[in-house]
């Protein structure tokens, strides 16, 4: 199983995402990887930090990777973790049996660290429930939510 994390730019929401399922994840036929819409620059130094404080992962500082169809195409689980990237991206007849999920998490594109820890503990959360759902078995691919 192949899941995709998606956000704009691919700098902090997606790959905290990626990063934080690569560590609590014990199945090893389940691999992770994220993308943006957006090509973007590297992730913000408390994007960083804060990251590897709370979560104990590690943001490399690698530019954004691009998001391509054969993307996803290749992925059973698409995960937007953005609420700025819109679903009509996700329209491609390609998808229409992709099983989608759309989680709303705004951007914090400032060095704000208050805003920073929100969006990272609420992305902590929804990764154990993701994992969670996982383990129990409990998502059919074949529709949207």
């Amino acid at each position: 199983m192949r899941i995709l994390f998606i956000c704009k730019y691919n700098l902090f929401r997606s790959r905290v995402a990626e990063e934080y399922f690569k560590k609590i994840n014990r199945n090893k036929k389940i691999i992770s990887f994220s993308r943006g819409i957006i090509i973007g620059k590297s992730p913000g130094k408390e994007h960083i930090k804060l990251s590897r404080e709370i979560l104990k992962i590690r943001i490399d500082k690698r530019k954004s990777l691009p998001l391509d169809i054969k993307d996803l195409e290749s992925a059973d689980l698409i995960i937007v973790t953005a609420d700025d990237v819109p679903r009509i991206l996700f329209n491609h007849n390609s998808l229409k049996n992709k099983k989608i999920i759309f989680w709303k998490i705004k951007d914090e594109q400032f060095q704000n660290k208050k805003n920073i820890k929100h969006i990272i503990l609420k992305i902590k959360k929804k990764v154990e429930k993701l994992n969670e759902k996982l383990i129990k078995n409990e998502y059919r691919f074949n529709k949207r939510i």
